[in-house]
């Protein structure tokens, strides 16, 4: 098999291609013949030493495949079942891997699996932010920063089906009408009008109830100034950097405002909370109402340029890595 690792934290030049042999599956492991990676901004985390891991490692945290082997007490998957799957243990940037069950979700047939696999991260990230980190209602206004990326095609799209209007911000003209195509009602470009303000001229001087903010250090500020009177700061990324201390009095305390920085190991810690999610997620997509359009397509040897893409912000939705 072939697989991506990393034996020393640095820019996407760390990644190196090699060859190994895979073991037999653990008693409580399958393995996984990957038709598709997921491609995600937490993999520069885990590459540059931001999120720190134990080295040498494999990376990638997303994949979809099909079963080739199963351990000795694997009981609800079979050889042949179509999967995916998001989270630890990282590895999945590789043509085959062994993976725990624990984590695992089958694929419904009227998935794809280019599809499945950009969904395990961005989708089940989408569901816990509108679902349990800040339960939205219908007539809500809300925020999400990067409103043309990978999560925020899912998201826009997914919280029109819960009756919000949904804010979105992009960096780039050419990203507005992309953003309104999943389902935004409104586009700011950030880059060039103040958005803190724009919000408050879109929701007549309220604010939003909340802000979803994967983007981090350059839009921190302001998001917490076009919040509501305790409204809710979700920060659950750092694209353009992570974020300085919070000064709590002079930031949060004059509207009582809420802040929270989520992650899915925290609402996607079970079986059962992984199995919720996926449904409700295949759901969406089988459905149509939330729809999936594959940005670009790598191949596992050219990850190298897919990290470069991805850091500088070229990759304008879900992409994905063909072994």
């Amino acid at each position: 098999m072939k697989v991506i690792q990393i034996s020393k934290n640095g820019g996407p030049e760390v990644l190196e291609l090699k060859d190994i042999t895979l073991e037999k599956p653990g008693n409580d492991e399958v393995t996984i013949e990957h038709k598709a990676i997921g491609l995600n901004y937490i993999d520069t985390y885990h590459r540059s030493g931001l999120y720190p891991l134990k080295l040498p490692t494999g990376i990638g945290a997303e994949g979809a495949g099909i079963i080739k082997e199963v351990g000795s007490n694997v009981k609800e998957f079979n050889v042949g079942d179509k999967v995916s799957y998001a989270g630890t243990p990282l590895g999945a940037y590789s043509t085959h891997r062994n993976y725990p069950i624990k984590n695992l979700i089958k694929v419904p047939d009227n998935i794809d699996l280019e599809i499945a696999a950009t969904l395990m991260t961005k989708g089940l990230t989408t569901f816990y932010l509108l679902h349990k980190t800040y339960p939205v209602n219908s007539g809500q206004t809300i925020l999400f920063h990067a409103a043309a990326g990978g999560v925020g095609q899912i998201f826009g799209q997914w919280a029109k089906t819960l009756g919000c209007t949904v804010i979105g911000t992009v960096g780039a003209d050419e990203k507005i009408q992309k953003a309104k195509t999943y389902g935004y009602d409104h586009v700011i470009n950030y880059n060039k009008e103040n958005f803190s303000e724009k919000v408050l001229e879109i929701t007549n001087g309220k604010g939003v109830s909340v802000v979803y903010d994967g983007v981090g250090k350059s839009t921190f500020e302001g998001s917490l100034k076009c919040l509501c009177v305790r409204g809710m700061m979700i920060s659950f990324g750092n694209a353009s950097g992570a974020l300085s201390p919070i000064d709590v009095p002079k930031l949060l305390q004059p509207k009582g405002l809420y802040f929270i920085r989520p992650s899915m190991q925290q609402y996607l810690s079970t079986r059962e909370e992984i199995n919720e999610g996926a449904k409700i997620l295949f759901e969406k997509i089988g459905s149509g109402k939330v729809k999936i359009e594959i940005f670009k397509k790598y191949k596992l040897e050219n990850v190298i340029e897919a990290h470069k893409e991805l850091e500088s912000r070229k990759i304008l939705g879900p992409a994905i890595i063909i072994p």
